[in-house]
């Protein structure tokens, strides 16, 4: 019966030898992957750190830059001022106020450019401080996208910075119907961005430019109607009320001045409409309300 029992006790001894090296493995290898888990743990948190001193370098740029051109818009504003002066004096440079009138449009651009730049700046940062939420290797894989369902990729416009200022230089040198061309593209693909409504005026000038004074008018109300807040709604209402006198309707082109100087009384245009309506010989009198709202 001992001898039955010798090789009994042998095969359990051996059993429980052969089943502690798998364990022995396993541990090991869960030791390594925690080890390379807080490295790379601790290789991110570098990354951050060296990336959020960046993002303060960046932010600081952009502040110097936002400062820059605020300054610079202070001294269009004062060539603006100094323009419609002489404007008001008789003196003719047309010519000259169109081109400070796109240098303004180009500043407005800049602050436009500015705030979408520090706005992405602050996306990258968040998005930084949320790498130490994502799930470690350990806790599942996400699952993978279905691509053979995706969408076929759509035609996209060129940025809404670039059309814009390809319009306003093409307007600058007089190639008309290639700015209508762009101011078109960044009314129809951009309509919420805030350039929309200043590529709606030049549709505006252009028009007033060749001659179309329907037309004009009618972009001229695009911008009154569907683009209130823009900074270009006085310029808009001044230069409707100067086509419709140009087209010989008189008591509308009065009616829409003396609108413009009861809404924007503080304005250059404003200035402009008075000046106009003083050597026409009108009282500018009560003002009617203006038909649009804000």
């Amino acid at each position: 019966m001992r001898k039955n029992l010798i090789p009994v006790s042998a095969a359990v001894a051996l059993m429980l030898i052969a089943s502690a090296r798998p364990a022995h493995a396993v541990s090991k290898e869960i030791i390594q992957l925690q080890t390379q888990v807080q490295q790379l743990q601790d290789m991110l948190q570098r990354l951050q750190q060296s990336n959020d001193e960046r993002m303060g370098v960046l932010q600081h740029l952009v502040e110097q830059t936002a400062d820059n051109v605020n300054r610079m818009a202070q001294t269009v504003n004062s060539l603006q001022q100094q323009i419609q002066a002489q404007n008001e004096a008789g003196g003719k440079i047309d010519q000259v106020s169109s081109q400070v009138q796109a240098l303004h449009d180009s500043v407005d651009e800049l602050r436009s450019r500015i705030t979408k730049m520090d706005k992405a700046l602050q996306d990258i940062q968040s998005q930084l401080q949320n790498v130490n939420a994502q799930p470690s290797p350990g806790q599942g894989l996400a699952p993978q996208p279905n691509l053979g369902q995706q969408a076929p990729p759509q035609p996209q416009a060129p940025p809404v910075s670039d059309l814009y200022q390809s319009g306003v230089r093409d307007y600058t040198s007089a190639r008309y119907d290639v700015a209508m061309s762009e101011f078109g593209d960044v009314v129809k693909y951009y309509p919420q961005d805030d350039l929309a409504g200043n590529a709606q005026f030049y549709l505006g000038e252009i028009a007033y430019r060749k001659g179309d004074y329907p037309t004009a008018i009618k972009n001229y109300d695009a911008v009154l109607e569907q683009f209130p807040g823009s900074p270009k709604a006085p310029a808009a209402q001044l230069r409707k009320g100067q086509a419709e006198l140009d087209s010989n309707q008189r008591d509308a082109g009065i009616r829409d001045l003396r609108s413009l100087i009861q809404r924007y009384p503080d304005t250059p245009e404003a200035a402009q409409a008075r000046s106009k309506l003083n050597g026409m010989g009108v009282r500018i009198g009560q003002p009617k309300p203006s038909a649009y709202k804000e």
